[in-house]
């Protein structure tokens, strides 16, 4: 039912932008808080960002505060990550998630490689 669908990663150098999407469906989208998570290698799964559900208060990590920005459109049931100024400790599998019912929902991630 749930089903987060992310996209937009790849390999850029350092000092590059990227936007990430995640396409969700499956929930009323426009009643739930979002996130970003990433898994750098070899470290476990920390958050990124955060948006309120209708996109009044975003939350970040103080490693991407002022570079990176979470952003929802309702209306299209996606949230974006706009990441620049990009740092190769950036370098992560980056996953959309969605608390529903006390479950965790997790898109399948997308790879972001930060690297000259």
């Amino acid at each position: 039912q749930v089903q987060l669908v992310e996209s937009g990663g790849g390999l850029v150098q350092p000092g590059g932008s990227l936007r990430l999407s995640c396409a969700a469906s499956g929930f009323t989208f426009r009643s739930y808080a979002m996130r970003w998570y990433r898994q750098c290698p070899g470290k476990e799964r920390e958050l990124v960002a955060m948006i309120t559900s209708t996109g009044g208060t975003t939350n970040y990590a103080d490693s991407v505060k002022g570079r990176f920005t979470i952003s929802r459109d309702n209306a299209k049931n996606t949230v974006y990550l706009r990441m620049n100024s990009l740092k190769p400790e950036d370098t992560a599998v980056y996953y959309c998630n969605v608390r529903r019912y006390e479950l965790d929902y997790w898109g399948q991630g997308t790879q972001v490689t930060v690297s000259s």
